[in-house]
C-alpha cells in the first residue's frame, strides 16, 4: 500500500477535493441536508472554518482553515464523511475488501488536498470552485447552482452576482 505523505501546518488553510466512490451518483446534492448537518457535528466537535465550498452531485471541493494548533484535516474528513453515510439507507453495493474494513463504498477513500501559499493561490482556488458547476455544465451561470459558498460572497459583498457571468471554459478559472 502507498504511504501517503501530507504536508500538514498548524492552523493552515488547504483546498480540499472528496469524491464519492461511483461518480455517476448524486448523493451529496439529494442528500445535501445530511451533508451539512455532517459537517456541522464535526465542526463542533473538532472547529474548523470553511473558507469556500461547492457541492456538486458526485464530489465537493472546499477550503478550510484549522485552528492554529491543529493539523489533523484527515480525523475531520473521516468523521463527515462516516456521519454522512450514516444517514442513508444502506443499500449500496460494496466490494470485500470494503465490507472487511467495515466500510459503506459511497466515498472515495482518500482525498486531494493543496495547502493554500498565500492570497493569490487562496483566490484562484476560491474562483475555481465558484466556478466549477459551470465547468462542468450542471448550469450557464455561478449564481445559477445553489450549493455553493458564492451565494455567501455576494451576500457580503466581495462578488457580483453576476461574476464569471460571460467566461468561457477554462478563462483564468481553472487550476494547473
Amino acid at each position: 500500500m502507498t504511504n501517503y505523505r501530507r504536508y500538514r501546518i498548524e492552523g493552515g488553510c488547504y483546498f480540499f477535493t472528496v469524491n464519492l466512490a461511483e461518480r455517476k451518483r448524486q448523493l451529496l446534492v439529494e442528500h445535501i441536508g445530511l451533508l451539512r448537518a455532517a459537517f456541522r457535528e464535526v465542526m463542533v466537535a473538532h472547529p474548523f472554518k470553511v473558507e469556500a465550498v461547492v457541492v456538486l452531485p458526485d464530489h465537493l471541493h472546499t477550503i478550510w482553515t484549522l485552528p492554529e494548533d491543529d493539523t489533523d484535516f484527515s480525523l475531520r474528513w473521516r468523521q463527515i464523511k462516516s456521519a454522512f453515510s450514516r444517514g442513508l439507507v444502506k443499500n449500496d453495493r460494496i466490494s470485500a475488501s470494503r465490507a472487511r474494513k467495515q466500510e459503506r463504498g459511497i466515498w472515495q477513500r482518500r482525498f486531494w488536498e493543496h495547502a493554500i501559499r498565500d492570497s493569490n493561490d487562496f483566490q484562484r482556488h476560491v474562483d475555481y470552485i465558484h466556478y466549477n458547476p459551470v465547468k462542468h455544465g450542471y448550469v450557464g451561470q455561478v449564481t445559477d447552482w445553489p450549493y455553493s459558498s458564492f451565494h455567501r460572497f455576494v451576500h457580503l459583498g466581495y462578488l457580483p452576482v453576476d461574476w464569471a457571468g460571460g467566461a468561457a471554459e477554462g478563462d483564468d478559472l481553472e487550476l494547473e
